[in-house]
């Protein structure tokens, strides 16, 4: 999950990391009242999800209240490459005489950490890292030994940091990796992290993604969803305990196994191009359980995306075998009624398919076509689509 920055701020603040003040707001109002409170120069930053806030104007630099309210008029509401700013924060204006960049993630490819870090920072540092990568040190970190102000100060060396500086970056990076692990995240990014005039080092804009499949250990994690612009099909889906990901086409997907359903999705998007482009609607794993509950569950999430014009139910039977796969949606398109109300094709395959057939065809309900094949049954459900 990712963060929005003024929840990464109140982590990094938690942990010891400096950071300057900040107030959240939703109203030109509030923010008057906090550009009152922090007094002075304030920042005005949009709370979104993406990068590229301030080339879309997104963030301001104001001096007295009134034009703090007026900034804020102008930011929430604001587009941003597909995000709607609902929300600001007004951050406390700093004198800054440096701008550098840090950040610690998990580097899958190499079961590791990885450390960024780079004395320029305040550009885009995919731009930096494409244009100038030597500019970029990337250190790894070994996850037993972590970063403590010994491996800070090696970081840092390698970002290009005079030595003048880097006793007092090494504990701020430091203090960046304890918020890296005491929250199970994979990714803490700072950019900027500052000197100020003044010789303050302080992580100005943080990025912070944590790994939901460490909830578990965080309850507090519950309260930094973004229940406002989640979608209501994922809450529903997640609801009922189903993998779901909502995507933006018009047929529905459910598969048993999360490669399976990868694999649907392309075969559905390549037969889609023969019938006027038409993509998959979502992404749903139904796991090793196919009971008539579950199966309701799933298609009772898909047939509500409006987007939806047809269905395919693509299983391999395994552990569950096509039997139990084929009561399970006969159950379901009888415990849903007439809200089944979108045509389904079927391909089933694997362990006792013989009998899910002879159990889908003898229900003979009016919404389901039996497929031999995925790329039939793929081009079947792209063309019902159509």
């Amino acid at each position: 999950m990712d963060l929005f920055e003024y929840q990464a701020r109140d982590l990094f603040e938690a942990y010891g990391v400096p950071v300057l003040p900040g107030i959240i707001a939703d109203t030109p109002d509030e923010v008057r009242a906090a550009a009152e409170k922090l007094g002075g120069t304030v920042v005005v930053k949009a709370q979104v999800k993406v990068g590229g806030r301030g080339k879309a104007g997104g963030v301001k630099v104001v001096h007295n209240p009134d034009d703090a309210a007026a900034a804020a008029e102008h930011i929430l509401g604001l587009d941003i490459k597909g995000h709607t700013v609902r929300r600001v924060m007004v951050a406390a204006g700093a004198r800054i005489e440096r701008e550098f960049y840090f950040s610690v993630l998990l580097d899958r490819a190499n079961r590791s950490y990885l450390s960024l870090c780079s004395v320029e920072g305040g550009v885009e540092i995919e731009v930096l890292a494409v244009e100038r990568p030597e500019a970029l040190a990337r250190i790894e970190v070994d996850p037993m030994e972590g970063i403590d102000e010994a491996k800070a100060a090696e970081i840092a060396r390698a970002g290009g940091f005079p030595e003048d500086l880097i006793a007092k970056v090494a504990p701020v990076l430091a203090k960046l990796y304890e918020v890296y692990t005491g929250e199970d995240a994979t990714l803490v990014e700072v950019n900027p992290l500052v000197l100020t005039e003044d010789g303050r080092i302080i992580a100005l804009d943080g990025k912070v993604t944590i790994d939901e499949n460490a909830d578990f250990r965080h309850p507090g994690h519950a309260a930094l969803e973004d229940a406002a612009s989640a979608d209501p099909l994922e809450e529903k889906a997640k609801a009922a305990g189903l993998n779901y990901v909502k995507l933006d086409g018009e047929v529905g997907v459910i598969g048993n196994g999360a490669g399976l359903v990868m694999s649907t999705l392309d075969v559905v998007a390549y037969a889609g191009e023969k019938h006027g482009g038409v993509k998959p609607a979502n992404f749903l794993d139904i796991g090793g359980g196919a009971s008539a509950d579950v199966m309701a569950a799933g298609l009772d999430v898909i047939l509500g995306d409006a987007q939806v014009k047809s269905v395919f139910v693509n299983v391999f039977g395994g552990i569950t075998a096509c039997d139990a796969v084929a009561n399970g949606i006969v159950g379901a398109l009888a415990k849903l009624g007439d809200s089944a109300n979108k045509p389904l094709v079927v391909r089933l395959d694997g362990n006792n398919v013989e009998e899910g057939r002879r159990i889908l065809n003898e229900a003979a309900h009016p919404l389901v076509t039996l497929a031999d094949t995925m790329d039939i049954g793929a081009d079947k459900a792209a063309q019902l689509a159509s």
